[in-house]
């Protein structure tokens, strides 16, 4: 911020808005701009020099440098733009540049999740609305369904059934889609439940499809007041199958050493388990 404001009164760079009680704030067109020039800082451009250039003049050198797929924080910035923008144009680009360049795997590594996690801070202190995150996750959403279902279904001897879903209460999918791709990938036969499934539909679902292993988690909370206690039902319940569980169910299965429950908290271990 003390940054910014040199910048404001040296070059006058940006221009922020006041509020009745003269306290500055920025709107979403301020915010871009600002992620831009710190773009073009970043990459030795002197403020000077960027205090000369015109906004196209800027967006066309950004554009430029995030093509580099190499320098993630650029494309970090970069999405965060066009999600400010609603440019779905731009993030598809940025997107399919990186695919080609490191995976749709690898992409989503080391791409889409620090993204994601960058804007739960941006929500958290006001800087993004709630319409934006949704726009973007639901394209990221979109993705992942496509990626997964190009995927030939499980064919060989060794393939296990694996059953993904979220415990009811728990809205938050993205982590669960990905696993759901990464299982397809290996060469497993998917059932996919989804979103806040209910404890009796899950029951039911398992007895009639007898999957080898369970997927689930909870991304920073549980949806429920006694966490353990859904851990313990599960691992009672379904003693016979592998019951993996990320997120903060993770954390829990961690400290409480069920038997069948196995925390994962990278791609690496989940891995392991198939």
């Amino acid at each position: 911020a003390g940054t910014i404001r040199i910048w404001e009164r040296r070059y006058r760079i940006i221009k922020p808005h006041r509020t009745d009680t003269n306290r500055r704030w920025y709107d979403d067109d301020d915010l871009v701009r600002i992620i831009n020039i710190s773009i073009l800082y970043r990459h030795g451009f002197k403020i000077s020099k960027i205090a000369t250039m015109t906004g196209v003049e800027i967006a066309s050198q950004v554009a430029m440098l995030s093509a580099d797929t190499g320098d993630t924080g650029t494309q970090l910035d970069s999405l965060v733009v066009a999600m400010t923008s609603l440019n779905e144009k731009a993030i598809t680009e940025i997107l399919m540049r990186s695919i080609i360049s490191i995976g749709f795997e690898g992409t989503f590594e080391r791409v889409v999740f620090p993204f994601l996690k960058r804007v739960g801070v941006m929500w958290q202190t006001g800087s993004v609305d709630v319409g934006a995150e949704h726009f973007m996750s639901n394209i990221f959403r979109k993705r992942l369904i496509v990626a997964t279902d190009s995927l030939q279904p499980a064919g060989h001897s060794n393939s296990k059934r694996v059953l993904l879903f979220l415990p009811e209460g728990e809205w938050h999918e993205l982590g669960l889609l990905f696993y759901a791709f990464i299982v397809r990938k290996a060469g497993h036969e998917i059932l996919y439940l989804g979103q806040s499934t209910p404890y009796n539909a899950l029951a039911d679902v398992i007895e009639r499809w007898h999957p080898h292993l369970l997927i689930t988690g909870s991304l920073t909370r549980l949806p429920f007041e006694r966490p353990e206690s859904y851990l313990s039902r599960l691992s009672n319940a379904f003693s016979k199958t592998k019951i993996l569980v990320s997120g903060a169910m993770a954390e829990m299965a961690a400290k409480k050493k069920f038997a069948n429950i196995f925390p994962v908290t990278t791609v690496h271990e989940l891995k392991e388990h198939l």
